[in-house]
């Protein structure tokens, strides 16, 4: 009978617990989607881009990828901007255009740090991207990641930091179309590759001239403003004002949240500003010797030394051809490496070739002999006339060339023409050989 009642009150107490029990109950699954749930809700993504620097591949900024994640303590930054100075052949490599860079995982904080120690500035745009989204973005960005994908062939107006991020957040939005506030693909006039590289090289304007004299007329076309965008601030500037159209006709816009960062101590922040003080000041001493300022001083010298020495005193002046003839044709033989050999767009169809092109150093001894000697120079005659094209071409904008260059081609002209004049006087005037080796 004992037995009975406690096998009563085990039945009741079973019922009451299937009763009080969930109609679904939590299996390891559901937990795992929980926290995945939770995770992508804290997982953001955002656009990065850096301020300018001093150095010439600084000069226009830099754009990487931040990937947070709370949940597992998470927060990097992917930067498709590394490459290895120790690579063999670096230099020769990126002169051919040849130049691999690699995709890689910075810590966020210690990129912020590093940048705000060179002074440069780093902004955040947060991007209002979908949980769907998310995801496809991680995995875009993991799958880039990987060994056998992570190098890829660096090309800076197609392919660079800036355009491979605008890429993958363009390929990860799939519940709309993205869509800018300007048409993206119809040339704009006023914009070559050549005005952009200007407007942000105006503190730098060694680089500007050495950009000037490597590329063609190619960097004269007007471009889109898709195309823009390998600048990162561009970039930067079009992703703001971007809205991501759904379906239904809904928009929302891109970029959600903007916010500049800066982690250093104060202490390193007055350090670093003083620092920077310092070297702007020696940068203003540099900058009063500008690429335009050499070239007249140089032009003055040589009209000088020519009116002096070849017109009124009837010298050859054969030492300052020399120098002249020398450095010009070195400056002609890399423009000529870069036209015929470099992978580099925009390098070809250069006409500054007219002016610095390697028959300078080809023909040097050869000329030299006979202008010592006073006589005519068929290579001269020829100088003469490819100077003469190159300033037409300036003239009529064929490619937009540097004053700073029409300068160093004056240089040349006045030298040819002061020659070929001086080589008619001996034919005149014999008696005045006697001249000529000075």
């Amino acid at each position: 009978m004992h037995f009975l009642k406690l096998h009563i009150k085990a039945q009741l107490l079973l019922l009451l617990a299937l009763f009080l029990m969930p109609t679904h109950a939590a299996t390891p699954q559901d937990h795992l989607r929980a926290n995945q749930h939770m995770e992508t809700d804290s997982m953001t993504f955002s656009l990065i881009t850096c301020g300018q620097g001093d150095e010439i591949y600084s000069l226009f900024g830099h754009t990487a990828i931040r990937y947070q994640n709370p949940a597992r303590q998470i927060d990097v930054a992917f930067n498709y901007g590394v490459f290895d100075f120790d690579t063999p052949h670096f230099v020769l490599r990126f002169a051919l255009g040849e130049t691999d860079y690699l995709l890689g995982v910075n810590d966020f904080r210690r990129l912020c740090a590093g940048y705000a120690m060179m002074g440069r500035s780093v902004n955040e745009q947060v991007l209002n991207l979908t949980t769907d989204e998310k995801l496809r973005l991680l995995g875009l960005l993991e799958e880039n990641y990987r060994p056998e994908n992570r190098t890829y062939r660096y090309n800076f107006f197609y392919d660079n930091c800036a355009t491979r991020p605008r890429n993958l957040i363009e390929r990860a939005i799939s519940s709309g179309t993205l869509h800018y506030a300007e048409p993206m693909d119809e040339p704009l006039e006023d914009t070559t590759f050549r005005t952009l590289l200007h407007r942000y090289s105006t503190h730098a304007l060694w680089s500007r001239f050495g950009m000037d004299l490597c590329m063609g007329s190619k960097a004269d076309r007007p471009i889109t403003r898709r195309e823009m965008e390998f600048v990162p601030f561009c970039l930067r500037d079009d992703l703001q004002q971007a809205v991501i159209i759904a379906p239904d006709g809904s928009s929302r816009p891109l970029v959600s949240k903007v916010q500049r960062w800066n982690d250093l101590p104060e202490m390193h922040a007055k350090e670093n500003q003083e620092g920077h003080a310092l070297k702007n000041e020696s940068t203003q001493l540099l900058d009063l010797v500008t690429p335009s300022a050499a070239a007249i001083a140089l032009l003055l010298v040589v009209v000088t030394m020519t009116l002096a020495g070849t017109i009124r005193r009837r010298h050859t002046l054969w030492v300052l051809d020399l120098i002249l003839l020398t450095v010009a044709g070195i400056s002609g033989c890399i423009l000529a490496f870069l036209t015929l050999f470099s992978q580099h767009p925009c390098v070809d169809h250069n006409w500054m070739l007219l002016a610095l092109h390697p028959l300078h150093l080809l023909c040097l001894p050869c000329t030299l002999r006979r202008v010592r000697k006073g006589l005519l120079s068929c290579y001269q005659i020829a100088n003469l006339c490819s100077l003469t094209l190159f300033i037409i071409v300036y003239c009529l904008k064929i490619q937009i060339i540097p004053l700073t260059a029409v300068y160093l081609a004056l240089c040349l002209l006045i030298r040819a023409i002061a020659n070929l004049w001086l080589s008619r006087q001996h034919r005149l005037h014999p008696s005045l050989e006697q001249q000529n080796d000075r």
